[in-house]
């Protein structure tokens, strides 16, 4: 697994650590079951402090695409791989709204809007 971070970036490291991860599971690089580097070994890594990859792992954790096991580390969860068939249904949802000529925000509105019908 490759996490990227852009130390230039406005983006809090941790979040930027988080999407990293989450990109590899849209991508079909990470699966459920897979482990997550060690917070240390990750940390060590990317030359940052260990709290910050733990802060990245615990909101994935509060997302439910990752478990965080005693003794066993972090590991994705069957969540992640429904990230992945979403993302699918996304690309096909854009390309159908930029074909009709619906921007991104009107987009963005309607798919938050229906996410909140949900729940």
């Amino acid at each position: 697994m490759l996490v990227h971070i852009d130390p230039a970036s406005d983006a809090p490291i941790f979040e930027q650590i988080a999407a990293s991860i989450r990109a590899d599971v849209v991508s079909g690089r990470s699966h459920p079951g897979d482990r997550l580097p060690a917070a240390r070994q990750l940390a060590d890594a990317l030359d940052v402090n260990t709290h910050t990859v733990l802060h990245a792992y615990q909101a994935l954790r509060d997302e439910g695409l990752v478990e965080l096991r005693r003794g066993r580390g972090a590991v994705l969860t069957d969540a992640a791989g429904a990230l992945g068939d979403v993302r699918e249904d996304i690309v096909a949802l854009a390309a159908k709204a930029a074909a009709a000529g619906i921007t991104p925000e009107t987009l963005s509105a309607l798919i938050k809007e229906a996410i909140h019908a949900q729940y």
